[in-house]
């Protein structure tokens, strides 16, 4: 799942696509900080952002900062996401990184810093990095160190056709899984799909369990499994229980388990052409609702996912993930003074308005004008605990058995109790 993770996240229709970039390897490492005869220094920029409208924004952007630093030049590298993962697995290995580069932070992140490639930037980058969106600088901070700087930040919440809801007499979003089950049943009475399922591609159904794990056994508790490659605990058996007892109720379109996300049968379009009540995603679903179907226009409304009774997480309590830029050890100040142009309220707020990501400076956020996006933003700031997706905050190998154990769950074919047992295995052989 790891190497899809961002092809399907949001910020991210339209920042990610097939198309590559340029492939240029040249300058990586520490020669692509030294200056030319002509005093120039040269820094090189590896990002994803294949398609419009971001592509044009950003290469923009970079020639603003080269008017603004007459004596940098930026040399901009994109890849479309796969592309680019590839090649930064292959980079990591080398030793040698470019200058600037995307991170999604986490795992990954943490695997470049621990073999010294990767610049910590607290120094550097106070205190202009302090004022960004706590919950964004999150999957960057290793150790308590910041690694990188965000650029995006999203988060996973039921998206919810309003006029459905009332059909089935529903009058509020439920805010306990309880209620939530219960509105699943309310919809099902009167006929009507309450969720939309990729079944196909088994990453949207992973984001119910590590959810259902959040608000069972806590935030803390994911990242402790992690630490102890043990997810036997009670907690996430009981994810896995909860979970049974929604694909009990058999809330998923007809033929879910071999439907894609954003084919035009497949999950997003059946929300979008409102042949289904809700879907379970991320901040970029009306984008992917409106594309795959029809799209749902003031119909459509966003709720966090509900709190478990009696469970140690809390509503606030978010799972999500963004983009951000990391140094490679030993960049040049130009690096860092790209990185802080690029985070200015002044980028961010031109970023938010054209390539409709959500604001990290907070000075950004009057460039909101959709109201759904305002409300997933007023989730993210109101946020009293972060979830990394698991894919990127796990070893890729420990994500992929998440997403395959819990598609055999919402099959039918494994016990919440062997979920937890084969996400432990993987763990442990990952040691």
């Amino acid at each position: 799942m790891g190497d899809s993770a961002l092809s399907r996240r949001g910020f991210l229709a339209a920042s990610v696509a097939a198309g590559l970039g340029a492939t240029a390897l040249s300058g990586c490492g520490g020669d692509s900080d030294g200056g030319s005869s002509s005093g120039t220094t040269t820094i090189e920029w590896w990002n994803i952002s294949t398609t419009e409208p971001t592509k044009t924004v950003w290469a923009g952007l970079a020639k603003k900062f080269e008017a603004q630093n007459p004596k940098v030049k930026v040399k901009i590298v994109q890849l479309e996401n796969d592309a680019y993962k590839s090649k930064m697995t292959a980079l990591t290995a080398s030793g040698k990184l470019p200058d600037i580069f995307h991170t999604w932070g986490g795992g990954v992140l943490k695997q470049q810093a621990d073999a010294g490639l990767v610049e910590e930037l607290g120094d550097r980058t106070e205190p202009w990095a302090d004022g960004l969106l706590p919950v964004a600088r999150q999957p960057y901070l290793l150790d308590n160190k910041l690694y990188g700087i965000p650029f995006d930040i999203g988060m996973i919440g039921f998206w919810y056709n309003k006029a459905l809801f009332e059909q089935a007499g529903v009058s509020a979003p439920p805010t306990t899984w309880s209620g939530f089950l219960d509105a699943v049943r309310r919809l099902k009475a009167k006929g009507i799909t309450p969720l939309a399922l990729a079944g196909k591609e088994k990453w949207p159904g992973m984001y119910y369990w590590a959810y259902l794990a959040m608000r069972t056994a806590g935030v803390d508790a994911l990242r402790k499994a992690d630490d102890a490659k043990d997810f036997t605990g009670a907690g996430f058996v009981e994810a896995g229980q909860h979970l049974e007892d929604l694909v009990r109720l058999q809330p998923f379109q007809k033929g879910f388990l071999g439907a894609a996300y954003s084919t035009p049968t497949g999950q997003a379009a059946a929300v979008g052409n409102g042949r289904a009540a809700m879907e379970l995603m991320g901040q970029w679903a009306p984008v992917v609702e409106a594309d795959a179907g029809k799209g749902l226009g003031s119909d459509l409304g966003f709720f966090p996912f509900p709190e478990v009774e009696g469970g140690k997480g809390a509503i606030t309590e978010v799972f999500g993930g963004g983009g951000g830029h990391a140094l490679r050890k030993g960049a040049p100040q130009a690096a860092v003074d790209f990185l802080k142009f690029f985070a200015s309220a002044a980028t961010d707020t031109e970023l938010v308005k054209k390539t409709g990501t959500l604001p990290v400076v907070p000075a950004a956020e009057s460039a909101i004008s959709d109201p759904d996006t305002k409300a997933v933003q007023a989730q993210l700031k109101g946020a009293t605990g972060f979830q990394l997706y698991l894919d990127q905050a796990y070893a890729p190998a420990v994500g992929q058995e998440v997403n395959d154990s819990v598609a055999a769950l919402v099959a039918g074919s494994k016990s919440p109790e062997q979920v937890a047992q084969s996400i432990t295995r993987t763990a442990k052989e990952e040691q």
